[in-house]
């Protein structure tokens, strides 16, 4: 008999409940989603700590590579914000990391995938959201709003575009969340398609069997792109931050 996992590739998305808890009617339950977020935080925290625990003028391969991700990401946030930007660095790097292993963790079979679910994207989105608005107006007051004013535009026009730009700006949260949930979510349902029709080929007695080679193909394929896409989808929404962080320091435009 065919499992529900096999037949169906949106089962792996569905939340399972470890810890059933609800608090003023809100729903708070510990799900398997929660507990491959603190996995993902548990080995981050463990390989930054052996990383950085015995340094060397001569770094070795750990080193290196937490060397080579602080410069990566602080090259990021100078070149977007500016050097004043580098306050946030700790937030930039913390999002960057989370989300990349929690992405590379979902490739392993059988872990669940948080960032294929909305509300966890939509929770990263609405902190950088609010980030930004809080800093905003605590780095430039009322001056913030100028974010909402473009400059150089005929007075006439702004009653055009300042709605535009109110709309645009909080409509953020959502296409910053939306992005990564959508790719994540896309790219594992694929992946779980070529692996059902190689499975259902195979499972077949007869020469149709033989046409498995062609969907495993793909699927080894896919596989390499969805470990590229699960970098590039972290970088991205770090960028994006960036940016977004960049209207706080700097609103005038």
């Amino acid at each position: 008999m065919i499992s529900q996992m096999a037949i169906d590739p949106m089962h792996q998305f569905q939340l399972d409940k470890l810890i059933d808890l609800k608090i003023g009617g809100l729903d708070v339950s510990f799900s398997t989603s929660s507990l491959a977020m603190m996995l993902v935080v548990a080995i981050l925290l463990g390989i930054l700590l052996i990383a950085v625990s015995k340094p060397k003028v001569v770094p070795g391969k750990l080193q290196s590579v937490a060397e080579l991700g602080y410069e990566f990401i602080a090259n990021t946030v100078r070149d977007t914000i500016g050097e004043e930007g580098m306050k946030f660095f700790p937030f930039v790097f913390t999002l960057f990391l989370l989300i990349f292993g929690i992405n590379m963790l979902g490739m392993i079979p059988y872990f669940e995938t948080p960032t294929a679910q909305i509300v966890v994207t939509a929770a990263l989105a609405i902190l950088v959201f609010l980030t930004v608005i809080v800093y905003g107006f605590i780095k430039n007051g009322v001056s913030f709003l100028k974010l909402f004013v473009p400059s150089g535009a005929p007075w006439p026009l702004y009653f055009l575009l300042i709605p535009l730009e109110i709309i645009s700006f909080f409509v953020r949260p959502v296409t910053l969340s939306l992005r990564l949930f959508g790719n994540i979510l896309a790219g594992h349902i694929v992946l779980k398609l070529f692996v059902m029709f190689t499975t259902t080929l195979l499972g077949l007695a007869s020469m149709l069997s033989v046409i498995a080679i062609f969907p495993f193909t793909a699927a080894i394929a896919f596989t390499a792109l969805e470990f590229l896409v699960a970098f590039l989808q972290a970088y991205i929404f770090a960028v994006l931050t960036c940016v977004y962080l960049n209207d706080a320091f700097h609103p005038s435009h």
